[in-house]
């Protein structure tokens, strides 16, 4: 290789790892802008049955008062899997965490795209971020009292399934226990029958 070639592959090489700092240092920022921007509700221990404006749970919880639900603070010691974070999963996701579900755990090996947000819940700086990383983050803003477990990988697979087979049987709250729902929201047959045989 002539060294003018050389030279020139080691200059580009320069200038590229100069770009990516400088990229990096734009991805801090935003990070640091969003943190900053937000405002974050402390963990609440118990649900609790007084309305109050800073309990996000007190009109849930009239629900037990109305007699419609015997004990709705039985919720987060259950544990939901939704396998497909698009249009579908995503709010169900979102819904889920509002209500205070104690473990909801996402499957998905999409990424978020920029064609996406006319209907998902996502925003247009998580582009490019896998589907349940962007999603996880959304919603332990949404509420941090929920443990959420991410997946980014295509579960029909054959070296995906018993992994995911295994987060279906032990994947509940207590001590390796099955979880208590699973949601297919996905959008392809393959996947369905992955879960119909799981």
């Amino acid at each position: 290789m002539p060294s003018n070639n050389k030279s020139a592959l080691r200059q580009t090489n320069r200038n590229l790892r100069a770009e990516i700092d400088v990229l990096k240092a734009q991805v801090m920022q935003l990070k640091n802008d969003l943190s900053e921007s937000r405002t974050v509700r402390p963990k609440i221990d118990q649900m609790s049955t007084e309305v109050v404006d800073s309990n996000p749970y007190s009109r849930l919880m009239a629900l037990q008062r109305m007699g419609v639900v015997t004990d709705y603070a039985l919720i987060r010691e259950k544990t939901v899997v939704i396998v497909g974070i698009g249009g579908v999963g995503s709010v169900t996701a979102e819904m889920l965490v509002r209500c205070g579900i104690g473990r909801l755990i996402l499957f998905d090996y999409d990424k978020v795209e920029l064609a996406n947000m006319n209907r998902l819940f996502f925003q247009p700086h998580q582009s490019g971020l896998s589907k349940v990383a962007a999603a996880t983050s959304t919603l332990n803003f949404i509420n941090p009292d929920v443990q959420i477990e991410a997946h980014n990988y295509n579960i029909t697979l054959v070296e995906n399934f018993d992994h995911f087979l295994n987060r279906l049987k032990y994947g509940g709250l207590k001590d390796e226990s099955p979880v208590d729902l699973v949601l297919s929201c996905v959008d392809n047959f393959e996947a369905r029958m992955t879960i119909n045989k799981a």
